[in-house]
């Protein structure tokens, strides 16, 4: 039995541990989440069971009509390696209550109805296959279970129903081998850790899986933050989770909605932006009736895997630089309009969204010139030299040199971590630095 410890003991536990725990979650950078339920086949919005005040029993009849076609996780899981992404993550039980795998705590689930098939089983399959890491997504919501709306002021009920919950994470944690991250959503009508027994609960579920990462939204903070909808960098371990199309997470049309969905270059702008915070970016697609990946998903992820065949080592690993500082500058990344930035000890890499014209582009805000300056995709020498504060890079390309996504990736190596101004020249009016690196603040 494992021994409970109070909340203080427990998260100096946690945080003893993380940094083992997390490190390859650190390097990834990007991951998978599918959205696949009974929802999957209203096609309007994972939460029409709520939103639409459908009833219980009218949603139950889907159960009998979904089927998943055979394979259909490892058409995920092999996109996902073709995108470039290290990990899935899977909603095993969204708040609708239906459960994709075999329990005994919840009949109500993928077994026992439609296709009669442990979807979860086959999805672990597909990710070991392709060497994914694998996330377990478990709603902390059940519109579906009797207790899921009485547990906020009864408290009898509460203890049924945080037993249940309990139970059906125990047998996602025992019944399929390692499993790398659980990621909880939605603790109402809790609004406290203790209306979860999360103290309690994630100490049990740890013991059973001791290198596991969890997410924050059982009320505790855990390993890492969980910013929805958008990519904000923040001071922890955190991941943008992002629906394709900022509509839905679930299945909708996809002729209607390819006009809402990310290109490959929106989704490297997120990546950036992660890979520049030491976050990471989960993507999410949301399967059609038959678990087929929807079409406007399958050619800018591709494109994004091609994409970081070339230039991954800008996007994967720890980055050191996002952090509240210049090189996460929306508006240049590091002196240069029309770039971002990501930092590797003493490697600049320029992601370039507007190729400059003219085969020359400058740098501002630097104390030394780098020791090299090459494209990364196939290490092409790039003339540079320091004039100032400015790096400027010569004879470039009259065009973009990526065929891929039109997003080139300069690297510039230098004998040490590079020292860079605030910027080269601010406007005294706005406070800065002026040419000759004074400060006029």
């Amino acid at each position: 039995m494992t021994q409970l410890l109070c909340k203080a003991e427990y998260e100096a536990q946690v945080a003893q541990s993380r940094d083992k725990r997390m490190q390859w979650w650190r390097e990834a950078r990007f991951g998978m989440f599918v959205h696949y339920g009974l929802y999957s086949q209203i096609g309007r919005n994972e939460w029409c069971m709520a939103l639409e005040n459908i009833p219980v029993a009218e949603y139950e009849k889907l159960a009998d009509t979904f089927c998943p076609k055979p394979g259909a996780p490892r058409e995920w899981a092999q996109l996902a390696k073709a995108a470039g992404m290290k990990y899935m993550v899977l909603t095993t039980r969204h708040h609708e209550g239906f459960s994709l795998w075999d329990s005994k705590a919840n009949p109500f689930n993928s077994v026992n109805y439609g296709p009669h098939r442990d979807i979860v089983r086959e999805f672990v399959e597909a990710c070991r296959e392709f060497d994914l890491k694998i996330g377990f997504y478990s709603s902390l919501m059940d519109w579906h279970h009797p207790d899921g709306g009485r547990a906020a002021y009864d408290s009898a009920a509460r203890k049924r129903f945080n037993d249940y919950i309990e139970a059906l994470n125990t047998e996602l944690l025992t019944q399929y081998g390692k499993i790398d991250i659980l990621w909880y959503d939605v603790p109402a009508p809790m609004e406290h850790y203790e209306g979860w027994n999360s103290l309690e609960m994630n100490q049990r579920l740890r013991a059973l899986q001791p290198h596991i990462i969890i997410n924050d939204r059982s009320r505790l903070s855990e390993d890492f933050g969980t910013p929805e909808e958008h990519v904000t960098a923040s001071d922890r371990d955190w991941e943008a989770c992002m629906t394709f199309n900022g509509i839905s997470w679930g299945y909708v049309d996809t002729q209607q909605a390819s006009a809402y969905a990310y290109n490959a270059q929106r989704i490297l702008r997120m990546l950036n932006t992660c890979s520049n915070g030491c976050g990471n970016l989960l993507l999410n697609i949301g399967p059609a009736p038959d678990g087929s990946v929807p079409e406007d998903a399958v050619e800018p992820l591709t494109k994004v895997g091609q994409w970081l065949k070339r230039n991954g080592e800008a996007a994967y690993g720890l980055k050191k630089s996002g952090r509240g500082g210049w090189l996460s500058q929306p508006y240049g990344g590091n002196g240069v309009s029309g770039a971002s930035c990501s930092l590797d000890g003493k490697t600049i890499y320029l992601w370039n969204w507007i190729w400059p014209k003219g085969g020359e582009m400058a740098l501002g805000g630097y104390r030394e010139a780098p020791e090299r300056v090459y494209l990364l995709s196939d290490h092409t020498p790039i003339d540079f030299e320091l004039k100032g504060h400015r790096i400027v890079l010569k004879n470039l390309p009259e065009k973009c040199p990526d065929e891929v996504a039109g997003v080139a990736v300069i690297a510039m190596e230098f004998s040490k971590a590079p020292e860079y101004l605030f910027a080269s020249y601010v406007p005294p009016l706005h406070g800065g630095l002026d040419i000759a690196g004074e400060n006029k603040i």
